[in-house]
C-alpha cells in the first residue's frame, strides 16, 4: 500500500478486522474456561465515565489447569492455533495464568508437517521445550501434552533474589519450516501469554498486536480495535521476523515498567508512548480509552517511517457512549455499541 492509500485508510476509515485474538482466561472467574479443573478533539472537556466500576483483581496463583490447543491450516493457507477444531486464528488465543499456577495442554497437529509448541517467559523442562533437538514436536495428527509452570518472586537459597513468571509473553511453533520454526512463524503460529501477580488489576479489554516481518498480525495493513471512552483497554504487543520496529500510540501514553500502571505517587517508572522492539520482544500495558483526550480514530503505528508507509498501522476507535467517533467516516458502519469487535477480548460481565 503507498502512502496516499495509506492516508485514504485513515481519513476514511475502514471496516473492524477480524481473526486477531480470541482470549483464554486462566485468571480470574466466570471467564472462558481451561478445563474441567481531557480536551476532546474539538476543544471540549473529554468525556469520562460518570459511574466507577469496581476494579477486578487477579486471583490467587497456585491452580492446575487443563485445556486444549490445535494446530491447523487457515483457508487462506496460512497457519494458526486455536482451542478447537475449526477455530484456529491469527495470533492465536491469549493465555492467561498467576503466578504459581500450572498449565497442562493437550495439543493435537492437525497439520500434515511437524509442529510444536515454545513457550517464553515461563517454566517447563527440556521434555516441553517445543524443538525438534529435545524431540519435543509434534508428528502429523498426533498429540502431545506440554506442562508450563509459573512462580512468584521469592529467596533463592544463596540469599540472592528469585524474580516470579509476571509479565507479558508469547509461544509460537519452533518446527515448521526448519529447526527453529521460521516457517512456522512467518505463516501466524504464535499467541500471547500473560502471567500476573495475584491481586494485578485485570482489563475490560484486551488486544493482541503482533508485528511480523512487515505485516501486523499477518496482514499488509494493521487491524483496527474498538472500545469505549473510559474502559481499561489492555495491549499485548508482540515482535516477530527479521526487523527491529517502534510501537507508538496516539493520545496514549503508558509507564515503561511490567503492567503500564504506575503503582502510586512515589513511582518513578519512564512514561512513554513509543517503545522500540525487535525480533521476539514482547511487552504489555493497560490504558484507560481516551482518558484526557477524548473519543477519537487514534492510529497506533510503526514509528520507522517507511514501515507505517508500507501499512504497519491502524487505529483504536474510540467511541463515545454513544457508539459515535468524532472525525470519523469509515467506509462502513461502526458496530453498535457495546458490541465486541471481532477478536477483541470483553472482561466485563464475567
Amino acid at each position: 500500500m503507498d502512502r496516499r492509500g495509506f492516508h485514504r485508510r485513515v481519513l476514511a476509515g475502514g471496516a473492524v478486522a477480524a481473526g486477531t485474538t480470541t482470549a483464554l482466561s486462566l485468571a480470574s472467574a466466570g471467564t472462558a474456561s481451561a478445563g474441567p479443573d481531557g480536551a476532546g478533539p474539538d476543544g471540549a472537556m473529554a468525556e469520562t465515565s460518570t459511574t466507577a466500576a469496581p476494579v477486578r483483581t487477579a486471583p490467587a496463583g497456585g491452580r492446575v489447569r487443563h485445556m486444549r490447543l490445535y494446530a491447523e491450516r487457515l483457508p487462506d493457507g496460512q497457519l494458526g492455533y486455536g482451542l478447537e477444531k475449526g477455530g484456529a486464528a491469527i495470533p492465536g488465543p491469549m493465555i492467561e495464568l498467576t503466578e504459581g499456577d500450572t498449565l497442562h495442554i493437550a495439543f493435537e497437529n492437525t497439520l500434515d508437517v511437524p509442529v510444536s509448541l515454545h513457550v517464553h517467559g515461563v517454566d517447563y523442562d527440556i521434555a516441553n521445550d517445543g524443538t525438534r533437538f529435545s524431540r519435543s514436536h509434534v508428528e502429523p495428527g498426533a498429540t502431545r501434552t506440554y506442562t508450563w509452570r509459573t512462580h512468584a518472586p521469592g529467596r533463592r537459597a544463596d540469599g540472592t533474589w528469585r524474580p516470579g513468571s509476571a509479565g507479558y509473553w508469547h509461544y509460537h511453533d519452533h518446527v515448521v519450516g526448519g529447526d527453529h520454526g521460521t516457517g512456522g512463524i512467518r505463516r501466524g503460529l504464535y499467541g500471547p501469554v500473560v502471567v500476573r501477580r495475584a491481586g494485578d488489576v485485570l482489563p475490560d479489554k484486551q488486544f493482541t498486536i503482533v508485528f511480523n516481518d512487515m505485516t501486523v498480525n499477518n496482514r499488509p495493513v494493521g487491524p483496527d480495535f474498538r472500545m469505549t471512552v473510559g474502559d481499561r483497554v489492555e495491549i499485548v504487543m508482540i515482535t516477530h521476523g527479521e526487523y527491529y520496529h517502534t510501537f507508538h500510540v496516539h493520545g496514549h501514553r503508558w509507564a515503561d515498567n511490567r503492567t503500564g500502571l504506575l503503582s502510586g505517587p512515589s513511582d518513578v517508572s519512564r512514561m512513554v508512548d513509543n517503545k522500540i522492539t525487535g525480533p521476539a520482544d514482547s511487552f504489555g500495558f493497560q490504558v484507560i480509552a481516551g482518558e484526557g483526550v477524548g473519543a477519537g480514530a487514534w492510529m497506533y503505528h510503526c514509528h520507522v517511517q517507511s514501515h507505517s508507509d508500507l501499512g504497519m498501522a491502524g487505529l483504536l476507535l474510540v467511541a463515545k457512549p454513544d457508539g459515535t467517533i468524532p472525525g470519523y467516516d469509515p467506509h462502513h458502519p461502526p458496530a453498535a455499541p457495546g458490541a465486541a469487535a471481532p477478536g477483541e477480548r470483553d472482561h466485563r460481565g464475567h
